[in-house]
């Protein structure tokens, strides 16, 4: 690689990292509650629902602090990675 070629990097923000902690929390209280988490999490990322996610942990306070869209885009973003 030559000093002329531009090098990509990403650094994962701060906010990455917490929606990312949140979502595994969230998916933990749900299985631990003997929920489906994969049902709830679209049924409340669909509705806007938060009784979709248990109050067990914290979940539903956690979970609501992170707009829908982002909680999404997250999801997505993590799907799309792990198919390259």
């Amino acid at each position: 690689m030559s000093m002329d070629e531009t090098v990509k990097f990403t650094v994962e923000s701060e906010r990455e990292k917490q929606i990312k902690e949140t979502i595994k929390l969230v998916y933990e209280a749900l299985t631990v509650k003997g929920y489906n988490p994969i049902n709830q999490v679209i049924g409340y990322i669909l509705s806007g629902d938060p009784t979709y996610i248990t109050s067990f942990n914290n979940a539903r306070n956690l979970i609501t602090k992170i707009e829908r869209d982002e909680i999404l885009e997250e999801l997505v973003k993590s799907y799309l990675k792990h198919m390259e």
